[in-house]
């Protein structure tokens, strides 16, 4: 694993999550935030937990702490375009991240302390690609939300994303 591999991962993850963000511009508010049989409760709640997982785990690659693991709540999300700025705030942020990153940073050590007290040790490349692999069960998760309204997002698979980006 290179940075070059990161970052188009990250580069299709982007992707991914804005496809899933342009499709949700089209639900309704009352479906935004209608309870739903999912296990973030509804689109929006799932939405937040995407977003608020990339904000805490990278936090926690900047700064060693899981501080900010449920930090963003979803009640601070009243429509899609407050949920896109942000995500817009967060993806610029961790785009400048990766792009500090060299390949020897990828191979080294993140460590940290659970709530519990159990002492955490992770290559912070496998940190990084869970964090796209977080993104796809949860962007599936929404899209089947959406597809159930009525909005499918179409096809999330990285191979369309290659092919698009040509």
């Amino acid at each position: 694993m290179n940075i070059g591999d990161i970052l188009l991962l990250y580069d299709y993850n982007n992707w991914a999550n804005q496809r899933i963000l342009d499709t949700a511009a089209q639900v309704s508010p009352a479906q935004f935030a209608a309870p739903t049989g999912h296990c973030f409760g509804s689109l929006r709640g799932t939405l937040v937990h995407l977003l608020g997982g990339e904000y805490a785990w990278r936090m926690l690659w900047q700064q060693q702490t899981l501080a900010y693991f449920g930090a963003l709540q979803e009640g601070d999300f009243p429509t899609v375009e407050v949920l896109r700025q942000r995500w817009a705030e967060e993806e610029h942020a961790l785009r400048a991240y990766l792009v500090s990153l060299t390949d020897e940073d990828l191979v080294g050590y993140l460590r940290y302390t659970t709530p519990e007290g159990a002492k955490r040790e992770r290559v912070l490349w496998h940190c990084l690609v869970h964090l796209v692999n977080h993104g796809t069960q949860h962007r599936s998760e929404a899209a089947d939300i959406l597809t159930r309204y009525g909005f499918s997002p179409s096809d999330l698979d990285f191979t369309l994303f290659l092919n698009e980006r040509g």
